[in-house]
């Protein structure tokens, strides 16, 4: 792949233009996307116009935005030559990244983590690549803390990076099973309500784990593993005097946890065993008056020896870019407020 210097705008040679040549055409198709909706997403959030014309891009626009747009598709294409699968939430996160002020470990340096994929977590059914430096740094500690907390707003990949990690473990036999729980607080614990068995009850509330379960594994597989019980799903009220040896433990939504429930949950961990605490301070929904287990457990815990922290910002959201604004929005107005 190749790109020309840029050409600044005169009288003579019209509107400033960037050109990006492109060797294989299979894999220029894959970065335009279908009905070339990838060049779109990036003409109506940088202010561009991209021209494909045969396996070139010309890129018309202010200077600032033809240099992100360059970088950003030549990230891209190299992904794609390295074998990963370009998804929406990639260009969106990458747009982002390169409209925040440059530091040393700023959009340039995510930028080229993207482009090498120096980090990837191998699962049953797909390749994952963290995208942002604390998503770097978050899957570090979860391949080399026992206890590491996971902490920040939604759509910022916690959960998703740490049941990937689980997958990936538990495939390369370093761990015999994964066990992920939750809190069913929205139904006060009181599961009985429910109508169903006790599977039928429980399930609405670890939805978003199976969801993330399907991602990474296949479902005859998981179905199987999850029979054998290699594989758990259950509320946090399940955990009480268990050890759970061995094993790969998601507590996700961990902020509607309760100090007792937490402390009980901690104890749980066995020899051979790595445990993730995920949540976000600002979605506790317990009752008033009941403080979070969450925030007990950082102010508790800091700084005891094999406990990683990992936080997280409106900055690392890769959902829909409108998510991390909606985030930014809610932040702003608890500081005004404050």
């Amino acid at each position: 792949m190749g790109i020309s210097a840029l050409t600044p705008p005169s009288p003579d040679t019209g509107p400033a233009m960037s050109h990006l040549e492109f060797s294989d055409n299979r894999l220029l198709v894959d970065l335009c996307g279908e009905y070339d909706r990838n060049l779109t997403h990036l003409e109506s959030h940088l202010g561009v116009q991209i021209i494909r014309r045969g396996n070139l891009l010309d890129i018309i626009g202010p200077e600032e935005a033809r240099a992100q747009v360059v970088r950003i598709l030549e990230a891209l294409y190299q992904s794609l030559e390295e074998g990963r699968h370009i998804e929406q939430g990639d260009i969106a996160a990458l747009i982002r990244l390169g409209s925040t002020p440059a530091t040393r470990e700023g959009p340039e340096g995510q930028l080229e983590m993207f482009r090498t994929g120096q980090m990837e977590i191998r699962t049953r059914k797909k390749m994952i690549a963290p995208r942002t430096k604390a998503q770097q740094d978050y899957t570090r500690a979860l391949l080399n803390s026992e206890l590491n907390f996971g902490i920040g707003p939604a759509g910022t990949g916690k959960t998703y990076i740490a049941v990937a990690v689980a997958v990936q473990m538990f495939a390369d036999g370093l761990v015999d099973k994964i066990i992920l729980s939750r809190p069913a607080v929205e139904a006060g614990e009181r599961l009985g309500f429910l109508p169903g068995d006790m599977k039928e009850k429980v399930d609405p509330y670890m939805q978003p784990l199976y969801d993330a379960l399907n991602d990474f594994l296949p479902g005859k597989q998981l179905q199987k593993l999850m029979e054998e019980r290699r594989i758990e799903i259950a509320p946090l009220a399940f955990m009480r005097g268990r050890t759970l040896s061995n094993a790969f433990i998601v507590l996700d939504e961990a902020q509607n946890a309760t100090e007792m429930q937490m402390k009980m949950f901690l104890t749980r961990l066995g020899e051979g065993s790595r445990m993730v605490i995920t949540g976000d301070r600002s979605q506790v929904d317990l009752p008033r008056g009941v403080q979070s287990g969450l925030r007990a457990a950082e102010r508790i815990l800091d700084g005891i020896e094999g406990i990683s922290f990992s936080y997280f910002t409106s900055d690392d959201v890769v959902r829909h870019a409108l998510v991390a604004r909606i985030i930014k929005a809610y932040e702003k107005d608890e500081t005004t407020s404050a």
